[in-house]
């Protein structure tokens, strides 16, 4: 809220942002001379340009407005799709890309000098006759900011929440209005364009999965990070990228597969990580259920990881990225505390068998009642979503203060749960990870982190082959080659 200068200030006031209203966002856009392009729309109306058509001085910025709805018209103009399908990246970026194409060879250069060109474009399937899928789709924008500039792209993926095709629309129609004006506005500052999408929008309307950028004004920005923004901010419980680095739209990877998951701070990976990845992986592709070509391994860090060193660290979090991915790893980022969360997360893309791999440590934290007291049915209820499914937990030991190893047989979780886990370690849903180095087992993380921000030697030797290099090279995780361990005289 702006004060004007007349305005009576009082001790304790707040300076309340104003958010402007979709439709001076609209004529705002419409109102500039240069901004000028194309809307082409799929599935839901022509939600957003309805906004431009309404605010006023639109002929200014709308060169056409289309939408494709017959699949045989939408095949002539935009091409066929592999897969067939419509609601996809591929069909979007096509759309975005023709448009883009169209209004450079239509409008010449030498007669709109200053035109900065823009095509939005989304293509969306809204809640089925049934009410049994909500629907989902891809939004996007491909446009310059300066006229003799490269095209910008920010893509993002959208999942509905409401109940009702309508009230669908109307939340697509604000959400392009908001992404439109960020594309142009909020340009330099990626993180507050993120939030900006839901002005005037609920996180109960809409979930945001998927957002990349692309072009000359987000070279710096790594789409990885704007993955971290959208669970931080509520935008999502869940999103992942791959060892490329790119972010991959969960519904795509995790689909039909059998999904063996890793949690872990991965600060910095450590041969323990390794190995319980290597040795879980070759027992779960032994099981009969699962196939080898639907495999997918998923290394898991949650947000309260992340806070675990008190508010998120940027940086850390990208040195933890870093490293997964320069291991060929599929990283997925998660607001699920809970490991039942995480499964029933994965059961609502697969049925097909799971895994989890997991230390004692953590086992005995899920016999934890106080982590269900938030649950109508207590522990019970956790467990049924968790062992219910077709899942199986792998164990990997630990060693207790005496030097014994722990593992599936010798452990020991409450006495009020010790039938229930001896039930379901008898239904064979508990299984010791074989064949690990025992080497491995007095290798902890937090140790290796102490070791590196004091310069003692020795670190590298527990972490696997190449990470120490990676971690020395990039000056991951505060390394600094000036501080040594100075050894005492002997």
């Amino acid at each position: 809220m702006k004060l004007r200068e007349s305005d009576i200030t009082l001790k304790g006031d707040r300076i309340i942002e104003h958010v402007p209203s979709i439709k001076d966002k609209a004529l705002r856009i419409n109102l500039n001379e240069h901004i000028y392009g194309t809307f082409a729309e799929i599935g839901a109306g022509q939600e957003t340009v309805r906004h431009f058509f309404r605010s006023g001085g639109s002929s200014g910025t709308i060169a056409k407005a289309m939408s494709a709805y017959d699949k045989d018209f939408s095949d002539a103009i935009y091409g066929v799709e592999d897969d067939g399908r419509y609601v996809t990246e591929s069909r979007l970026k096509k759309m975005i890309s023709w448009e883009v194409k169209l209004i450079e060879n239509r409008l010449k250069r030498d007669k709109h000098p200053s035109k900065m060109f823009f095509s939005y474009a989304n293509t969306v399937a809204t809640i089925d006759f049934a009410k049994q899928f909500k629907g989902h789709g891809w939004v996007g924008i491909k446009y310059q900011v300066e006229p003799d500039e490269d095209y910008n792209e920010i893509i993002l993926h959208i999942r509905f929440k409401e109940n009702d095709a309508k009230l669908q629309q109307e939340t697509l129609g604000i959400l392009g209005v908001n992404l439109i004006y960020g594309a142009f506005y909020k340009y330099n500052d990626p993180k507050k364009l993120l939030r900006y999408l839901y002005d005037h929008l609920d996180k109960d309307q809409l979930e945001i999965d998927t957002i990349n950028f692309s072009g000359p004004r987000f070279k710096d920005v790594d789409n990885r990070l704007m993955s971290l923004q959208l669970v931080k901010n509520g935008m999502t419980d869940a999103v992942m990228f791959g060892p490329d680095g790119n972010n991959i739209l969960p519904a795509a990877i995790l689909y039909k597969k059998n999904i063996l998951a890793l949690r872990g701070s991965f600060r910095p990976v450590t041969k323990v990580n390794m190995d319980m990845y290597e040795k879980s992986y070759k027992m779960f592709l032994e099981e009969n259920k699962v196939d080898k070509d639907k495999a997918l391994v998923v290394f898991e860090i949650t947000l309260s990881n992340l806070r675990s060193e008190g508010e998120i660290d940027e940086r850390d979090f990208m040195d933890r990225a870093e490293l997964l991915c320069s291991l060929g790893q599929t990283v997925m980022i998660s607001n699920f505390q809970e490991y039942y969360k995480v499964v029933e997360y994965f059961s609502s893309y697969t049925k097909a068998r799971m895994g989890l791999a997991m230390g004692v440590s953590n086992l005995i934290d899920i016999f934890d009642e106080k982590y269900y007291r938030h649950l109508s049915g207590g522990i019970l209820e956790a467990f049924g979503k968790l062992f219910y499914r077709d899942l199986k937990v792998f164990l990997y030991p630990m060693k207790d203060e005496d030097g014994t190893v722990i593992d599936s047989e010798n452990l020991k979780v409450h006495p009020r749960m010790k039938e229930l886990y001896k039930f379901f370690k008898f239904n064979g849903k508990v299984m010791d990870i074989s064949g690990i180095d025992e080497h491995n087992l007095d290798i902890f993380s937090r140790e290796v982190m102490k070791m590196i921000s004091k310069g003692k030697p020795g670190w590298e030797q527990m972490l696997p082959p190449g990470v120490a290099d990676i971690i020395k090279q990039d000056r991951l995780f505060g390394y600094d080659p000036k501080v040594a361990m100075i050894e005492p005289a002997g």
